[in-house]
């Protein structure tokens, strides 16, 4: 037993343990990568979140035009590797995805995801669910999305969605939390 490096991991998960209570006490519910999501992406989207966390499928509903009123579930991967979270649901109308660093789904074995935005999406949710399911997909847990989508689907840093054009005040909160 290598006493020295249990020791060492004890004390940086005391750390961060410290730092998880911390954020939970601003955002008001555990700290997880899905409620810290939901909480960043409510302050900069301007979503007014579920009161209960475990409502199925939508997370909240967008308080702002042009979206104003459409439903949203959302997501924070800390490294975009082409999969979604999704649902069968006729009530959700989008998926609004934060992702960190493009890479391929592989072994995470010595690797770590850093807490980061690199690139937002927005999804319309039936019109995704549509195009997998008329391609034979199965739409669930981890399903693959088609690199188009994921390019069609961009708000930042590159606006290539239109349905939703970022403010300077959203530009610079999302670069808060890039790499530079």
């Amino acid at each position: 037993m290598e006493h020295d490096v249990l020791l060492r991991i004890a004390e940086l998960l005391k750390e961060r343990n410290e730092i998880d209570l911390q954020i939970a006490e601003v955002i008001d519910r555990p700290m997880t990568s899905g409620h810290l999501g939901e909480w960043v992406a409510a302050q900069i989207f301007d979503i007014k979140l579920e009161s209960s966390a475990s409502e199925t499928a939508i997370d909240g509903r967008f308080c702002s035009a042009p979206l104003k009123g459409r439903t949203v579930n959302v997501k924070w991967y800390l490294q975009r590797e082409g999969l979604l979270d999704m649902t069968a649901s006729e009530d959700l109308d989008d998926y609004l995805v934060m992702t960190g660093p493009v890479g391929a789904a592989a072994s995470s074995r010595g690797r770590t995801r850093p807490w980061r935005i690199d690139a937002v999406y927005l999804f319309d949710a039936r019109t995704l669910r549509d195009d997998l399911l008329a391609r034979g997909r199965l739409v669930g847990t981890a399903s693959s999305v088609r690199n188009r989508h994921w390019t069609e689907a961009e708000i930042y840093p590159e606006p290539t969605n239109r349905r939703l054009l970022l403010t300077d005040e959203q530009v610079e909160a999302l670069s808060l939390f890039s790499a530079g």
